[in-house]
């Protein structure tokens, strides 16, 4: 119906993830869906467009069909969701799906549900958020979701059994919140302002519990996974760097969204600018 608010769907754990479906399941309850995902795993390609010799092939797939599975799974009679497979990155599944696929402009891009925590500086390297990167240059608002998983997971293609309730819950009352009052915020400082936001960034600890507790964080400058130095190899040969998960407890902001997650064990909702022009700011 085109008098409904148009949300595109997507993530990079790739068009067979669960949390692909949670978050098309909380968006239909508020608006039309279009998912526009890509056909395979993707994490860790941020905004990028590689060169490949399948780029743009596009397979329809049945939504309805791969929900139905899902525990979390709600019959939605009156709400029609077309989903698509995209060859190619995250970013260039929104392409297409705004481009091509939708039939007219998204009013909100969702990103996720994703495997995989997304904070600090860590963000750039993410195709969860290089998705709302790409649906920005389009004018499109975006709220990438993020769920604490074992870091053996996130570039896998084995999702394996989770709790969806608190990431499925904040993710629908945030959708709600921007299409009924836009993407302003009350930033976190102790001096309140409202700040406009092209993204809204939210990471959910694993195991957390109803009321769902969260906190508005600032983008931590630490790394949150750093790569492992490589033990000697021949070089000659392909090799994938490895990473680990190492927080510097001691410099970490206590007003970060890592923080927030790793220490306090709640939600963190940060919200982005993709304007990178350097500013003065003040941090806690």
């Amino acid at each position: 119906m085109k008098n409904r608010s148009l949300i595109l769907v997507t993530n990079d754990d790739g068009i067979h993830s669960p949390g692909l479906y949670v978050a098309a399941q909380a968006a239909a309850k508020i608006g039309d869906v279009l998912i526009a995902a890509p056909h395979t795993q993707q994490t860790g390609m941020g905004r990028s467009f590689p060169r490949c010799p399948d780029d743009g092939i596009i397979e329809e797939i049945d939504a309805q069909e791969r929900m139905r599975g899902g525990f979390w799974y709600e019959e939605m009679h009156d709400r029609e969701i077309r989903a698509y497979a995209v060859h190619g990155s995250p970013a260039r599944a929104v392409a297409h799906g705004v481009l091509e696929l939708a039939d007219r402009k998204p009013d909100l891009c969702v990103s996720g549900i994703n495997y995989g925590e997304n904070l600090g500086t860590c963000l750039t390297c993410s195709g969860t958020l290089g998705a709302l990167f790409e649906a920005s240059s389009y004018g499109i608002p975006g709220i990438a979701v993020s769920v604490e998983a074992d870091i053996s997971r996130q570039h896998s293609e084995d999702f394996g059994k989770r709790d969806w309730s608190a990431a499925q819950s904040i993710l629908e009352r945030y959708i709600r919140q921007v299409l009924e009052k836009g993407m302003s915020g009350k930033s976190n400082s102790d001096e309140i302002t409202i700040v406009t936001a092209d993204a809204w960034n939210i990471n959910v600890p694993d195991g957390l519990q109803f009321p769902y507790p969260e906190r508005r964080t600032v983008l931590s400058r630490q790394n949150y996974f750093y790569f492992v130095k490589p033990e000697k190899r021949n070089r000659s040969q392909p090799y994938r760097l490895k990473s680990e998960q190492i927080v510097n407890i001691e410099s970490l902001e206590r007003d970060s969204d890592i923080y927030a997650v790793y220490v306090d064990r709640v939600a963190s909702v940060t919200l982005l600018n993709f304007d990178m022009t350097a500013r003065s700011r003040k941090r806690y």
